[in-house]
């Protein structure tokens, strides 16, 4: 097992793409999730919403119920492939193959509205305010942004087996073929969120849960 990095993640996740969302279906996590999943489809109404690391799209069909238009982008095409089968609302929902920390490469197309689910937990602490700052850039003034990610419960989440120099905080993860990956897993708190986002936002609010957190603000 080599330290996780970009490329590595990467492969993780094209790997595990198959049967990622098992973990959506732990017993202890299922009222967190239809809570989540009702609030999240409120957010949006009337938006054109960019969504960052779509993954297998567990999420995508809730948050796009009431949007005006829905990109879901993702760098793997593994998991794109699972996100397309979802439940869509009819006429809403495209996809893109794109990197995250590449969003220019959308071109000059521009959102009023972002969202990304359990992707933040995945960016180098290094690298957040510079991401955060790269999708500021795609939207218009007064966008609304939701993030959404796990929250750390002992009793449902594998253990931190590292840190780094910067404080990130690292899982070690079995797939099915039995091989062993080094995966970034970081679990901000509140005060950590709201530094981050930076001073081009304002209404920020955090919305926790026993397993999981969601942040929304606006652009100024």
């Amino acid at each position: 097992m080599s330290a996780a990095t970009p490329d590595s993640m990467r492969a993780y996740y094209a790997q595990r793409a198959a049967y990622y969302e098992r973990v959506y279906y732990k017993p202890e996590r299922q009222d967190d999730l239809r809570a989540m999943e009702a609030w999240v489809a409120t957010r949006f109404a009337g938006c054109h919403v960019l969504e960052v690391a779509t993954g297998t799209g567990w999420w995508t069909p809730h948050g796009a119920r009431d949007c005006a238009s829905w990109l879901a982008t993702d760098i793997n095409p593994e998991t794109l492939a699972l996100a397309r089968e979802k439940p869509l609302p009819p006429g809403k929902v495209e996809f893109a193959l794109a990197d995250a920390y590449a969003l220019k490469d959308l071109g000059t197309r521009r959102f009023d509205a972002a969202f990304a689910g359990c992707w933040w937990s995945h960016v180098p602490r290094e690298r957040l305010r510079d991401w955060l700052d790269a999708l500021h850039d795609r939207l218009e003034p007064d966008s609304v942004v939701v993030m959404l990610d796990n929250a750390y419960v002992q009793t449902s989440n594998l253990p931190i087996t590292r840190t780094d120099d910067e404080g990130n905080t690292y899982q070690q993860r079995t797939l099915d073929d039995g091989s062993v990956h080094e995966v970034l897993k970081n679990f901000p708190t509140r005060e950590q969120a709201f530094s981050a986002i930076g001073p081009r936002t304002r209404n920020a609010q955090w919305h926790p849960w026993p397993h999981y957190w969601a942040l929304s603000y606006r652009l100024i």
